[in-house]
């Protein structure tokens, strides 16, 4: 748990003040174990969306991927009945989980970050 929050801390540092980035905060009633580390990405602020973000991290050979899909948008629920109020959604929409693995070295994070300034720069 201690290399997981090190993790988050870590992205949070290099990522955290970038426009339109945010990640999940800790809750005040506990402490999250921070088993993924995951941002979402406002593209109104940010100039380019989540998609952009995970391709890019997927060209360097970076594996990233979109927050779980909401049951309701599942095949398998599509005839199911669903309270809905837009949060699902947009979290699957602008959502996305970092590489986050306890094996990951200060190289492998920088690399990480390193791509995902780059979208951040160009965009």
């Amino acid at each position: 748990m201690a290399r997981r929050r090190a993790i988050f801390d870590h992205y949070v540092k290099r990522l955290g003040s970038l426009p339109g980035i945010a990640f999940m905060p800790e809750p005040a009633w506990g402490r999250g174990n921070r088993w993924l580390t995951c941002i979402t990405v406002d593209p109104a602020v940010a100039g380019y969306d989540r998609e952009t973000l995970r391709l890019a991290l997927e060209r360097e050979n970076i594996e990233s991927r979109p927050l779980w899909k909401p049951m309701h948008l599942q095949p398998v629920f599509a005839q199911s009945p669903a309270y809905l109020n837009g949060i699902s959604e947009s979290l699957f929409t602008r959502g996305l989980c970092l590489p986050s693995g306890t094996g990951m070295s200060e190289e492998d994070l920088e690399l990480v970050v390193g791509c995902a300034l780059s979208v951040a720069r160009t965009e």
